[in-house]
């Protein structure tokens, strides 16, 4: 499948016009806007590093895709935009890493114990929730039943040496994955992940058969899922890693997918299944 083919199928998905948008300025008054917030505490992911023209290429990629499928992309690593308008958003888009409290990679304001309550109960009101790769870690310290970590559906637990895996689709009819088929294949950093939430509709499952390193020793667990989170829409993949996975068509059109869901363009059948494609997700190796 040809790039502008798969991002056609993509604006699709998100019921938008494939007619480049313009300039932000000049966005259509339907246009969604996205808040993109990449804050970093203890390691800064170089997809989320500033680059040419002060861009992360992470930013980048969401930036070309919002163009091509009609939303706009406001990214910030300032927690205090959470004690702002969270209204002025359509949907957020997480790649933080590490607890918001501490102090940042580039000193970026931390996120007030306020604004961490106001993004709660925003998503929880409805906001919708787009969580990639490292947001799914709040710090080493992190307790169990942490807001943050329910809202997310599950936490980090380790990861090994970056390789190529398999992710098993089980929920092919969601949004973005019907072309996927069964198995794919991808290099990346693979999160190793636990405490998953029951209500997780999982649409990608890591295969941990042949990975490499003790925290892939375990039974299959969810990588990929969207869950209700009380009114709120959550999609989250533990995908994104490296600079090239932004540029595969794959996870692109598994993100597209998840933004087209959580905005409510689309709609799906996200009835629990973790207890029946990933019976022993909670399995972590001895």
């Amino acid at each position: 499948m040809q790039r502008r083919e798969m991002l056609a199928g993509s604006a699709a998905l998100l019921g938008l016009s494939m007619f480049p948008c313009g300039s932000l300025a000049a966005a259509p008054r339907n246009q969604r806007k996205l808040l993109y917030f990449t804050r970093s505490v203890e390691y800064e992911h170089s997809v989320v590093s500033p680059g040419d023209g002060g861009l992360s290429h992470s930013e980048r990629i969401l930036r070309q895709l919002g163009e091509q499928a009609g939303f706009a992309v406001e990214a910030t690593i300032d927690g205090r935009v959470f004690d702002g308008d969270l209204d002025r958003y359509d949907a957020l888009v997480f790649y933080s890493c590490g607890n918001m409290f501490q102090p940042s990679v580039r000193e970026a304001p931390p996120m007030s114990a306020e604004g961490r309550r106001r993004l709660l109960d925003a998503v929880a009101a409805g906001k919708p929730l787009v969580a990639l790769h490292s947001a799914c870690y709040w710090g080493r310290d992190a307790d169990p039943d942490d807001p943050y970590v329910a809202m997310v559906g599950a936490e980090f637990a380790a990861h090994g040496a970056q390789q190529n895996a398999a992710m098993k689709v089980v929920a092919p009819e969601f949004p973005g994955a019907s072309s996927l088929g069964s198995y794919f294949h991808l290099v990346d950093e693979w999160y190793a992940m636990k405490n998953f939430a029951d209500n997780l509709h999982v649409i990608l499952v890591q295969d941990t058969a042949g990975m490499e390193g003790a925290m892939y020793q375990r039974p299959p667990f969810p990588a990929t899922w969207a869950r209700m989170h009380e009114r709120g829409r959550v999609f989250f993949s533990s995908m994104g890693h490296r600079e090239d996975v932004w540029t595969n068509r794959i996870f692109q059109q598994v993100l597209l997918g998840g933004i087209a869901w959580a905005l409510g363009n689309v709609d799906a059948d996200v009835t629990p299944n973790i207890n029946q494609v990933t019976p022993q997700a909670e399995q972590l190796p001895a």
